[in-house]
Order: structure tokens, then sequence, then C-alpha cells
């Protein structure tokens, strides 16, 4: 898909927008970036591996290989355009997210352990596995023979207040 023929689906949606939607553009085929490399070097009157190497570094991290669109408990809702799709997210209890918000504020700032937990508890797709569980706990351990424990010395009234007061402080 050209910058023009993008810019054009983006315009088409907005304007197809009743407000909230999360729009999903079908732009085409994906290309390889290894592909992507060589047509800029060869427009660029260079010849690829011989005048410009092309260096495979690997995935750093917080990269993927793919990403998808939307999880497999979403869906797409047909728009008059046939590549314009609205994403239909998933339904949650708002009381209990802000609730187990609120977990995660005060166990991160005790550093306590259970903070991944609390994660998989308000993002039910995330990915709690034993190897980092374990990872984490090692990490913890020789922490302890470095930093004495903070946990003790934690403000209660911090605590205790919820977001929202610690919000109007």
């Amino acid at each position: 898909m050209t910058i023009p023929e993008a810019v054009s689906l983006v315009l088409q949606a907005g304007a197809s927008a009743k407000g909230g939607e999360i729009f999903v553009l079908d732009m085409g085929q994906p290309v390889k970036i290894l592909d992507l490399a060589k047509n800029l070097i060869e427009r660029s009157g260079f010849v690829p591996g011989r005048d410009i190497e092309i260096k495979y570094t690997g995935l750093r991290p917080g990269e993927k290989l793919y990403e998808e669109l939307l999880m497999d408990e979403e869906g797409l809702q047909s728009t008059e355009h046939e590549m314009i799709h609205i994403g239909k997210p998933i339904a949650f209890d708002e009381d209990e997210f802000l609730k187990e918000l609120e977990n995660l504020y005060k166990a991160a700032y005790a550093e306590t352990e259970d903070m991944k937990k609390i994660v998989n508890k308000i993002v039910p797709t995330y990915n709690l596995r034993e190897m980092e569980i374990e990872r984490d706990r090692k990490i913890r351990e020789s922490w302890c023979d470095d930093f004495p424990d903070t946990r003790s010395e934690l403000p209660s009234a911090f605590l205790e207040q919820s977001i929202a007061d610690a919000e109007s402080d």
C-alpha cells in the first residue's frame, strides 16, 4: 500500500467514526524488512551485500517477530468499506479493574513479590511463566545481601489510601 492509499484509508475511517471505536485497517500484505532494505539499497544505486552490508542483529528486548492486531477473544465488525473494520474490545468489570490496579500500585511501592500475579489478574492474557517466577525469586534473594528490607519502613498512611486519595494530594 502506498502512503497516499494509507492516508486515504485513515481519513475514510475517521470520517465514519461515531465516537470511541477502535478501527483496524487492512493495509494489505506485510512487507519483509529484508526486502525493504534491499529495495532501498538498490534504489540508492548500490548493491546489497557488496556496497552495503545487511546485518542481522536479532530481536531486542520487547521486540516481536509478529504483532497480532487483536486477541482471539476480540473480534472484528465489518463496515461499508472492505478494508476498514471495527475492533470489539473485551468487556470487563471496571470496579474490579480499579481495585486490582490499586493493589498493583501498593505492591509496586512496597516492592512485594506478587506484582506479576496482580498483573496477571488485571491482564488475563499475560503469561506468568514458572521459570520467570523462579528467576525473580533468585534475584530478590541476591538483593537481600546488598540492600536492607525497606518494607517495614513504608509509610502506613500511604498504603492505607486509595489511588483517588493519592491524586487529590
